[in-house]
């Protein structure tokens, strides 16, 4: 088995269409067809369903395209840490980010890494919540910053920032008339929302916080992007929740916020990583973020 078949196997497993696969590898459809025959001689099991309905995975299958995404990804990491030990960096840390953290706070944390510790090189990585989770469990990342606390077995969450949620709405809407908004008042209207496929933790907080409301909630759209959430509410679809550091960065004049009245509820972001014993560039990281002048601050407001 060589990397060309786990490579094969992977662009089929992914498009689930040889004729894609094959055109997505630049090759003949044949000598993928035969890749992965050649794979499932060695394994001695079907990889795919080939039926009328379309090709899918076995469930063998699904066990190996797990493996080789993973293998892959040590592949392109092992190219990285040369490429920088060539650049002059000495070690790497490796961040994800899950559920739209805001940058404003985070970009203040890594140019203060740069600063104390230039010879080591940071890596980001935008990936979903249950990405994330897996990767700090298998090594694939080293720490990461994400809106949920329920991280289970073997990883820590640790609370850092914090911002106020506001009110988002077209420039020409009934609730402009107030100057904070009851939240009550808001869940009237329909409302955009994050989806939780993509914004686990977020829209987690978000829905606790509707709950509490005991008010019925229309929504008009989830969302993956706060790209999309903005157009969707200057079109008139609905008011968004957001925070109000990245509302902040909105420049749109069809967009206006509000806050909510009374004490604002304030979304939280984590700090998480593995259990065990961080190295000790890792550990620097960690007590960085959460010495006394970082833990818990209130992201700051772009201007």
């Amino acid at each position: 088995m060589e990397l060309r078949h786990l490579r094969g196997f992977l662009a089929v497993a992914e498009e689930l269409h040889f004729a894609r696969a094959a055109e997505r590898l630049h090759i003949e459809q044949s000598p993928l067809s035969r890749t992965i025959k050649e794979l499932e001689s060695e394994f001695g099991t079907q990889l795919f369903d080939r039926g009328p309905r379309g090709t899918r995975l076995t469930w063998p299958g699904e066990v190996l395209a797990t493996d080789v995404r993973r293998i892959f990804l040590a592949v392109e990491q092992a190219r990285r840490n040369v490429q920088a030990a060539v650049a002059g960096y000495r070690r790497t840390l490796r961040i994800a980010i899950s559920d739209g953290v805001l940058p404003q706070r985070l970009s203040a944390l890594l140019a203060r890494c740069r600063e104390e510790e230039p010879e080591m090189e940071i890596r980001l990585y935008e990936v979903s919540l249950s990405q994330q989770l897996r990767g700090l469990r298998e090594d694939s990342f080293d720490v990461g910053f994400a809106r949920s606390k329920e991280v289970g077995e073997g990883l820590a969450a640790t609370a850092v920032w914090q911002t106020p949620l506001t009110v988002a709405m077209p420039a020409r809407h009934p609730l402009l008339a107030r100057k904070q908004i009851p939240l009550k008042e808001a869940m009237r209207y329909p409302l955009v929302l994050f989806d939780p496929k993509t914004h686990t933790g977020l829209s987690e907080q978000i829905e606790h916080l509707l709950q509490q409301v005991h008010a019925p909630v229309t929504v008009a759209e989830r969302v993956s992007s706060h790209e999309v959430m903005l157009s969707l509410i200057a079109a008139g679809y609905g008011l968004g929740l957001a925070c109000k550091a990245q509302m902040a960065l909105c420049q749109s004049s069809e967009i206006v916020t509000r806050p909510l009245a009374g004490e604002p509820p304030l979304l939280t972001s984590y700090l998480l990583y593995a259990n065990h014993s961080p190295n000790e560039h890792l550990r620097r990281f960690i007590a960085r973020v959460t010495e006394s002048d970082f833990e818990l601050g209130i992201e700051p407001s772009s201007r």
